[in-house]
């Protein structure tokens, strides 16, 4: 079978396949390579020396930064095939290779061949050729990780170059850009990208803490005087700068993930430290072109902002901050904004707030890599929380970079906009009963058992807008937390401080709530997640799908109301909600 190579290489292995995109990121344990998503299906298999193919990447962007790890760690596959055009794990590997001298071969199959490949045991790759037998025409090498030889300077000229450019290339503006545009380059080279485009601003996701690989890329960077070109904010990170002492976590992690943090501030990112950058005051406005990672911020920002970004893979968002260039290609093209697919969803009476998570995790895995247009709600009442629900949800489980909801969001609004979307999509409808059946894997529950005990709660996946937070304090007020259980609020620095000026913080701490700035539940582990903890309630369907494997519990998807009545209660109903055995709305 021919491919096209993306990144060369030659390699030997047993086969692991799936016709099912995977994220790294919550999804493969970066120690030992273990599939951890216990939503996929190769959930418990090892890719690590393993050929592993897969259509693409899904789902969070840090999923470069954990093949990075593996990586560097030897427990990275020993090839990566993908069925379509892949970004987030080829970076990684274009980054161990730029900066570490170590590589694995990254190859492109149409998707037509999947089903052919999914009948095999034992691949070789070599030169562009996949093969299930023979021999090769090229050594494959002893160890999946084997150092690389010398890089050479590419042929960049099929892009073209600004006299900048230039610059950055022959090391005019310093080393650490000159590796960071190189790095750029070659994945215009790889996705066939001509033009570079300048940015206004920002969003870097890699100062989340994975493993020494990701310290060690940005301590590299600082090395060679790296310093960011335009303003850049940084995402969550793995601790609360200022609580993790107290709260007893695990010094090696505290630290580590404080040097990482560090190191983004000395290269001049400001101090954010959140995953919904869209909550701040520095947000984008509609039509500026701007290089996001984290997955829900790039999904708000192009969806609900207007503003424009590629889906953009760690490692990536800080080249792409130390030079302000950036790969003029995805949704930073109209044509590439508009809708592929319609998903068309028929209203029901009096929901609660499940239905945007439930509807946005099972429109992504419809779109898969192409934007979608959902239409039945153009007459609901649709607030920015539950766009930032959806986002995440939708986020997950599609690797596409936004979504349109007709009537709602920004480019789908008016009558003529709508019309542009719908010509020549193809139309699929999700019934009540699928949204039906998605609530029910959110909820484990043992056969038989009307209610579930619980013994942690988690809000603000992403982080909690201030008016969620607001919302919360009303449906706490006069209550208290039952003392066995558990409450965690995860938000930024800005919201804590305007929710702390109104007493909003105060009525919480009443309540019982712990509530956590700089770090989110995808980072937090034990002890903020007490021992015990056997059961874990969410209002996030990301954290619902990501939370099983990132902390060995079970995690059950309620309404913000219900995960206050578990907190109060210690205990769920397992009985469907009321909105999900209602009638459709004619």
């Amino acid at each position: 079978m021919d491919a096209r190579e993306l990144i060369p290489g030659a390699a030997e292995g047993e086969l692991v396949a799936s016709k099912v995109a995977l994220s790294f990121w919550g999804g493969v344990d970066p120690t030992n390579g273990v599939v951890i998503d216990s939503h996929h299906p190769l959930v418990g298999k090892s890719v690590a020396g393993k050929i592993l193919a897969i259509p693409s990447g899904r789902g969070s962007c840090t999923g470069s930064g954990v093949i990075l790890e593996l990586l560097l760690n030897e427990n990275a596959p020993c090839a990566l095939i993908f069925g379509r055009e892949e970004m987030i794990l080829t970076i990684g590997v274009l980054v161990a290779q730029e900066m570490f001298q170590k590589s694995i071969p990254v190859l492109q199959i149409p998707m037509s061949s999947f089903d052919r490949l999914l009948q095999l045991d034992r691949l070789r790759v070599s030169e562009g050729q996949i093969q299930s037998g023979g021999s090769l025409r090229a050594a494959v090498p002893s160890h999946p990780t084997a150092l690389c030889p010398p890089l050479r300077q590419p042929d960049f000229s099929a892009v073209h170059l600004t006299p900048f450019d230039h610059e950055l290339l022959e090391g005019i503006h310093g080393q650490a850009a000159q590796v960071a545009i190189r790095v750029i380059l070659r994945i215009a080279q790889i996705h066939g990208v001509t033009e570079l485009i300048d940015v206004k601003q920002a969003h870097i996701d890699c100062c989340i803490y994975t493993g020494p690989a990701t310290l060690e890329f940005a301590r590299k960077l600082c090395k060679m005087g790296a310093k960011v070109r335009i303003p850049t904010s940084l995402n969550s990170i793995s601790i609360d700068r200022r609580l993790w002492r107290s709260q007893g976590v695990d010094p090696g992690l505290g630290e580590s993930s404080e040097q990482l943090a560090d190191a983004y501030l000395e290269m001049g990112a400001q101090p954010t430290f959140t995953c919904a950058p869209y909550l701040l005051e520095s947000a984008p406005k509609a039509g500026e072109n701007i290089m996001w990672a984290e997955s829900n911020a790039v999904v708000f920002a192009n969806s609900v902002l207007g503003a424009r970004t590629i889906k953009c893979p760690d490692y990536l968002d800080v080249c792409v901050s130390l030079t302000g260039r950036a790969l003029n290609t995805g949704c930073h093209i109209t044509e590439n904004r508009k809708a592929r697919v319609e998903i068309d969803f028929a209203p029901v009476r009096d929901t609660d707030d499940t239905l945007f998570p439930l509807l946005g995790y099972l429109a992504g895995d419809i779109a898969a890599d192409s934007v979608p247009i959902i239409t039945g709600l153009e007459k609901e009442a649709v607030t920015m929380d539950d766009l930032k629900a959806f986002g995440a949800a939708f986020a997950t489980t599609s690797s596409a970079p936004m979504f349109h909801i007709a009537g709602i969001t920004i480019e789908a609004r008016s009558p003529p906009d709508i019309a542009s979307h719908l010509k020549d999509t193809l139309k699929v409808t999700i019934p009540l009963a699928e949204l039906t059946r998605q609530w029910r894997r959110f909820s484990p529950c043992e056969e038989g058992k009307s209610s579930t005990a619980i013994d942690l709660i988690s809000l603000g996946n992403p982080h909690m807008s201030y008016d969620e937070i607001a919302k919360l304090v009303q449906l706490c007020a006069g209550r208290k937390k039952d003392e066995m259980t558990t409450l965690v609020v995860t938000c930024n620095r800005d919201t804590y401080s305007r929710a702390a000026k109104d007493n909003y913080i105060t009525a919480l701490d009443d309540f019982g709530a712990q509530i956590l700035t700089d770090t989110c539940w995808c980072m937090i582990q034990e002890p903020v997640i007490p021992p015990h903890t056997r059961t874990i309630v969410t209002n996030s369907a990301k954290y619902a799908h990501y939370g099983e494997g990132l902390t060995g519990r079970k995690v059950w998807l309620r309404s913000l109301a219900q995960c206050v009545d578990a907190a109060c209660s210690g205990f769920i109903h397992n009985s469907l909600p009321a909105w999900l055995v209602g009638k459709v709305i004619p």
